[in-house]
């Protein structure tokens, strides 16, 4: 499949990774990788640096071609589309960056409504997008500063807000917590939460920390309340239907070591799994 596709609205899975391989000079980094995310789920990977968290990020994203293996995204063969389709595709997909790849020399609101230049949306138009993806992560009111102004954290969520001005239905993010403290850090997580009950994304999300990933499994964001509540403080179906599905991909040397979920990993006694709990 060579050009864009509009399928993966409730066709099926939205992210397919079959059989991925991908090495460098070094040596293979990714071994047979074979996952599926659902629409509206959100996978979490762990794994020791180096492990292929990122990569598989950037493959996702059609950053980067794995040398064997098909990967499909919201029904595109993401591994063997030509680089003009590639450029497409690409804002379907919303990528949030652990150093918030943020261009320094421009304004925050011009960061954000960068990607919206690119699409050609009218100019009229972006300005009220912009503030409404600023807006959404509480920072409307650094429209005019520049990166270098802000705290790491402020930088991370400008990235969300980046990721989520063209509505994409899929946001990967890499380690969005790394480097943070815990309070900025529960911040960022709660954004997470909001944006996958707001607007629905699927999400494939990488990261050393595991106590984001059980967050996100935990709980969700209401939007009635506007508060995020655990998933079972309602104790009935409709707290259940709220809350976005959330499995555990555990990486090692490459491969899928684990896969589950939450409560799997939790009460696992396995001596590799059990370093992510402490």
């Amino acid at each position: 499949m060579s050009a864009l596709t509009n399928e993966g609205a409730g066709l099926g899975p939205a992210i397919t990774f079959e059989d991925v391989w991908m090495g460098f000079d070094e040596g293979q980094v990714l071994r047979g990788v074979t996952f599926q995310v659902q629409e509206r789920e959100t996978l979490i990977l762990l794994g020791e640096t180096g492990t292929g968290k990122t990569l598989t990020l950037k493959i996702a994203a059609g950053l980067m071609t794995p040398n064997s293996g098909s990967v499909v995204v919201l029904g595109n063969e993401v591994s063997e589309m030509s680089e003009k389709d590639l450029l497409a595709f690409r804002r379907r997909v919303g990528l949030v960056f652990q150093e918030g790849a943020l261009f320094d020399s421009m304004t925050l609101a011009e960061n954000v409504a960068y990607r919206l230049r690119e699409d050609g949306v009218a100019e009229e138009e972006i300005g009220p997008r912009v503030r409404e993806a600023l807006r959404f992560v509480e920072l409307e009111h650094t429209l005019e500063q520049v990166p270098s102004e802000l705290s790491g954290g402020m930088r991370r969520r400008v990235s969300i807000a980046r990721a989520l001005v063209n509505r994409p239905p899929i946001v990967l993010y890499d380690s969005p917590t790394a480097g943070l403290d815990p309070v900025t850090s529960q911040r960022i997580i709660t954004l997470i939460l909001r944006l996958r009950a707001v607007y629905g994304v699927t999400a494939l999300l990488a990261t050393q920390r595991l106590q984001d990933g059980f967050a996100l499994a935990n709980f969700h964001f209401d939007p009635e309340t506007k508060r995020v509540v655990a998933n079972s403080q309602n104790g009935n179906a409709s707290a259940a239907a709220n809350a976005a599905r959330t499995r555990f991909l555990v990486y090692k040397d490459g491969e899928i070591y684990f896969e589950g979920e939450p409560a799997d990993l939790a009460e696992t006694e396995d001596p590799y799994l059990k370093r992510f709990l402490v």
